[in-house]
């Protein structure tokens, strides 16, 4: 809100100085910060729908809305962004003579104190409440800043000097703008069509998993995201196959209220791997198969290991590089994997290379 305020009055008193002075690089500055305002509004607007309660229809929430009010905003950014640069381009064909006062250049040298002042604070407000959106907000008005400055040293330089650049600043205005748009869109776009998890994040998870003295590792590990700080993953433990299903169940509940407390994911859905505990051959077939494996450097990992000895059956997962064909790949594994144990019968399910 008070962004909304601060913008708007500045938006206000810089259009009345760009109209009376016939200066377009002070009108793109008023229009920058009126869509820096309605931003906000649609910034506000989506936060209060993304925080409406779960319900029937939507039992994950409605934290997604932040992304679609997110693509509005991008679209005004990069909408003013092309207006300004065709009204700057218009202004360098058919050149007007600005003419500054006094008055005006006060102005606009309180409207860059302003934006500073109100950059801290936003970004401020942000890291207090750890709101990326808001920190993201921040930052823009201080980059804004930065660009009115600009227009103030175009209006010194023609009250000294003579010379108009003020055109020219206006398409770096516009070019800022229309960049900051796409850059926007395309973040958001990222965010809408899911995009890799934080390795961090994944990192500490997988810390915290593997700090169990009964799970040998953690694979599989998918992080969906449905709004900001709300992420919900599934996992699959590898474990001793000796483990009751009493003793898994204990297991995973644990694991579940550690990783929530320490990273706030929810973990929905552990999966199980049994690992051979009772059989030194199958610690030889895994070595076997491991080197077999790995021998291609699109197989990225194998876990999962389990050797039937009486049944003669081997099953596992392979992670796989994104750039190799995944039938040819299959293919390949379980040929070379039946001719290094004959005998077996072999499963292997490929994983797709979800999270570091």
């Amino acid at each position: 809100m008070v962004g909304i305020v601060a913008n708007v009055f500045l938006a206000a008193f810089k259009a009345v100085i760009g109209l009376l002075s016939h200066s377009i690089a002070v009108t793109l500055d008023a229009v920058n910060n009126l869509s820096d305002a309605l931003s906000s509004v649609i910034t506000i607007i989506g936060t209060r729908l993304a925080n409406r309660a779960p319900d029937k229809k939507h039992p994950l929430g409605h934290g997604r809305v932040e992304y679609l009010s997110a693509m509005i905003v991008a679209a005004i950014v990069l909408y003013a962004g092309i207006t300004s640069l065709v009204e700057s381009v218009k202004k360098i064909l058919q050149p007007e003579t600005p003419d500054y006062s006094v008055i005006s250049l006060v102005i606009i040298a309180a409207a860059i104190a302003v934006k500073l002042l109100l950059g801290q604070y936003v970004k401020s407000q942000g890291k207090k409440n750890n709101s990326g959106a808001l920190v993201a907000s921040g930052e823009d008005a201080r980059f804004d800043a930065i660009l009115s400055a600009s227009v103030l040293a175009s209006a010194l330089i023609f009250k000294l000097t003579g010379l108009s650049l003020e055109a020219w600043v206006g398409v770096v205005i516009a070019v800022f703008i229309i960049r900051s748009g796409i850059e926007m869109m395309t973040e958001t776009l990222d965010d809408i069509l899911g995009h890799r998890a934080d390795a961090e994040l994944t990192q500490k998870i997988r810390h915290l998993l593997t700090e169990e003295p009964e799970v040998r590792g953690a694979y599989d590990l998918f992080l969906d995201n449905y709004g900001p700080d709300r992420n919900y993953a599934s996992v699959h433990l590898e474990l001793p196959d000796v483990m009751t299903v009493d003793e898994v169940d204990r297991l995973t509940r644990r694991v579940q209220a550690k990783v929530f407390q320490e990273t706030g994911v929810i973990l929905t859905g552990v999966g199980v791997y049994s690992y051979n505990t009772k059989d030194d051959e199958a610690a030889v077939l895994r070595t076997k198969v491991l080197e077999t494996v790995l021998a291609h450097d699109w197989a990225l990992q194998l876990h999962g290991f389990h050797a039937d000895l009486e049944k003669k059956e081997l099953r596992f997962d392979v992670v796989t590089d994104f750039d190799v064909d995944p039938k040819e790949a299959m293919r390949t594994l379980y040929q070379e994997v039946e001719a290094c144990c004959p005998g077996y019968q072999v499963c292997i399910t490929r994983d797709v290379d979800l999270a570091d």
